[in-house]
């Protein structure tokens, strides 16, 4: 489960729930219709803070739900793939959204889970405990086609691609900061949330216009827009 507050123009999005915050229809369905909300009632001045309860900030996808949701005659592989297909429009979601984000990882983000916190604009980290982690090329599955693309649009180092994508790499943050991955590196959990509510306030004092933030947003990124199914960036009227 998540949840979704308000603190003056901050939004809180908090994983909450099972400790490993694992991303099956349910938790996905529930992200979305939160980004939804936070999109509808952002104002400028508005910022996202996404952060987590517990050991994990998402252990990715729900490999036992797709296991047990099966049935005598699917797969478990088909249910990973609708599990994949259902997380495309979060990544594009917080593509889309009107405001700046910001991500405290305070616990383990793998796989999917990882690319839940690279999605976000900022990315803050405890260096204490947790990792971030790829493990598809250590359990055997291939990358979904916008996994792919993120990681190219998102990491600049194409070593950093390669230890992460290729090598199974199981990055702390110290060594996330120093490969590009995250913006900074904190001593603790209640320090690396508290640093993220300050970036997320100093963010929203600027007050930005929201559209022009979101379609600025997109234009850095348009190959992963695409297959996201976000169209190209829209026009404004300019102040000046």
């Amino acid at each position: 489960m998540c949840t979704l507050q308000k603190r003056g123009n901050i939004f809180i999005l908090t994983l909450a729930g099972d400790d490993q915050h694992r991303l099956n229809p349910t938790l996905i369905s529930t992200l979305r219709s939160h980004l939804s909300q936070a999109k509808a009632q952002s104002t400028r001045g508005s910022a996202l803070l996404t952060l987590a309860q517990g050991k994990f900030f998402s252990n990715g996808f729900d490999l036992d739900w797709a296991e047990k949701t099966a049935g005598p005659s699917g797969s478990a592989r088909d249910k990973l793939l609708e599990m994949v297909e259902l997380f495309r429009p979060v990544v594009a979601d917080l593509m889309d959204l009107p405001m700046p984000t910001v991500a405290a990882v305070t616990g383990h983000a793998a796989a999917a889970g990882m690319v839940l916190a690279l999605s976000h604009d900022h990315v803050l980290m405890r260096r204490d405990r947790g990792i971030m982690y790829m493990s598809e090329v250590d359990i055997g599955l291939t990358l979904p086609d916008y996994f792919s693309t993120f990681f190219r649009a998102k990491v600049a180092s194409p070593a950093a691609r390669r230890n992460v994508l290729l090598n199974g790499m199981k990055v702390k943050a110290e060594d996330a900061v120093a490969m590009g991955l995250i913006d900074s590196a904190h001593d603790d959990g209640e320090k690396t949330v508290e640093a993220a509510m300050q970036l997320a306030e100093k963010l929203g004092k600027r007050k930005w216009d929201g559209v022009v933030y979101s379609e600025i947003r997109k234009s850095l990124y348009p190959e992963l827009c695409g297959l996201v199914g976000l169209d190209g960036t829209g026009t404004t009227t300019s102040r000046l």
